[in-house]
């Protein structure tokens, strides 16, 4: 089970950290990723980690601001977001996949969490 955290509303140029906390002690058997839904958009992809943290991957938008991190001592995975914009506004979802690549399609993620919503205004 994944829960997202974090979500709140913040001004253009800010930053926010959301956390995705994972039940159960294989974490460190899952690649983890990002993903986010603008309304009435599709959901897409934005960052994900391999699952012993050694590579990262984002997407094109969010290269230089955003962060991804992992804790497997602590089950947990990070976005760090920097300079956010009011495009960055969505459901942001992490997800969990049994492997290593690709990690930018939603279909190699098996598990999902609830999502949190981060609001950027303008």
């Amino acid at each position: 089970q994944l829960q997202a955290s974090g979500g709140g509303l913040v001004q253009a140029g800010g930053s926010l950290r959301v956390s995705c906390a994972a039940s159960g002690r294989t974490f460190s058997r899952y690649a983890m990723g990002w993903f986010r839904q603008a309304p009435g958009k599709e959901r897409e992809f934005v960052a994900a980690v391999t699952r012993r943290g050694a590579s990262t991957d984002y997407a094109d938008s969010v290269k230089g601001r955003f962060t991804i991190s992992r804790d497997n001592a602590k089950s947990t995975v990070y976005l760090q977001m920097n300079s956010l914009k009011s495009e960055d506004t969505a459901v942001y979802y992490c997800a969990a996949a049994a492997s290593d690549w690709p990690l930018a399609y939603s279909y190699t993620y098996a598990y999902w969490g609830q999502g949190t919503l981060v609001t950027v205004s303008s």
